[in-house]
């Protein structure tokens, strides 16, 4: 199996590699090919990744290149998880919009769009060149917007996905309180990432018991300040909405806090500058800690059990994804 993430060169990489490497039993990973036009990023990247393999037993190959239609061939699965005009592009996105009363963020409103406008193009490109080289490999989207870059790559269409890590971040948390494995909960997801609710949350499967009533009166409290929004809010819903949502319910209250705060973009800036000089220490081999504050929980373990449920290799048979419908 060959797997080609286009944007390898990212400072989130290594926690996709590790994902692999844990979960190789679900996703047996022979080739694993990591192509950004970032050569000095990418050099660095790949060399954790190549450290991450070795040091948990993973017998694949890791591939770095700059070549994409190199990258793409006979890949089985692309994984698109890239930045078009990079931190800086983002930086423009968070700020600008501010001067107008309006939030500044990557995935929705103004900044959401015109980072849309960088990518959509950037991306389609991608997908004919991965359509060109095996009409049959899957396109698995993390790039932002996510919903507005799947639904020009279904609108093309290219056999494509696009997944968020909302939903799983959420069965996590509720499993924790329900005081089960998450397996043993499935969400009623409705939305378009990342404005999403979960409508039920069900113990045992799609036809479980809606345990979303008692985890509201249960936990409302927690569930609600994790979520940066008042209770009386999701009495009201009756649902849980995703944290992006904060957007809209709490809109002037977030611009208000993101006009007094450095932005997004420049913490990940700084973050990923000591990424970058942690991944070029040839003794690291493993993920550190400080990655887990760059964003994207459980990324590489929906990433896993997706790719493994498209590729007929086992994974959940209920993936939540932007998508018509697929039966596994």
């Amino acid at each position: 199996m060959k797997l080609t993430v286009v944007g390898g060169g990212s400072t989130y990489t290594p926690e996709l590699v590790d994902g692999f490497a844990r979960l190789r039993d679900t996703l047996p990973v022979e080739e694993l090919v990591l192509v950004d036009p970032a050569a000095d990023r990418l050099d660095l990247v790949g060399g954790l990744a190549r450290r991450i393999f070795a040091k948990q037993g993973h017998p694949g190959r890791i591939v770095t290149t700059g070549d994409l239609d190199a990258a793409v061939d006979g890949a089985d699965a692309v994984l698109l998880q890239l930045r078009v005009g990079g931190q800086a592009a983002r930086q423009q996105d968070e700020t600008w919009p501010l001067q107008c009363g309006c939030v500044g963020q990557e995935t929705t409103g103004a900044g959401g769009l015109a980072k849309a406008l960088r990518t959509v193009p950037v991306v389609l490109d991608i997908a004919e060149r991965v359509r060109r080289a095996n009409p049959e490999a899957w396109i698995i989207d993390f790039t932002n917007p996510v919903g507005i870059v799947t639904r020009a790559l279904l609108q093309a269409g290219h056999r494509a996905v696009g997944l968020c890590n909302v939903a799983i971040g959420l069965q996590r948390k509720f499993a924790a309180l329900l005081g089960v494995a998450p397996s043993e909960v499935h969400l009623d997801h409705v939305g378009l990432n990342h404005l999403t609710w979960e409508t039920g949350v069900r113990l045992g499967g799609p036809e479980g018991t809606d345990v979303l009533p008692r985890l509201l009166a249960e936990h409302g409290e927690a569930i609600a300040a994790d979520l940066r929004l008042p209770r009386p809010l999701l009495d009201r819903l009756g649902t849980v909405p995703s944290y992006y949502l904060r957007y809209y319910y709490a809109h002037d209250q977030v611009v208000d806090e993101l006009r007094t705060k450095p932005s997004r973009a420049a913490e990940v800036a700084a973050m990923e500058r000591e990424l970058l000089r942690m991944y070029g220490d040839p003794t690291l081999e493993e993920k550190p800690a400080l990655l887990a504050k760059r964003g994207g929980a459980y990324y590489s373990e929906a990433a896993v059990d997706l790719a493994a449920a498209l590729l007929g290799g086992g994974g959940s048979p209920y993936q939540v994804v932007n998508r018509t419908p697929i039966h596994f």
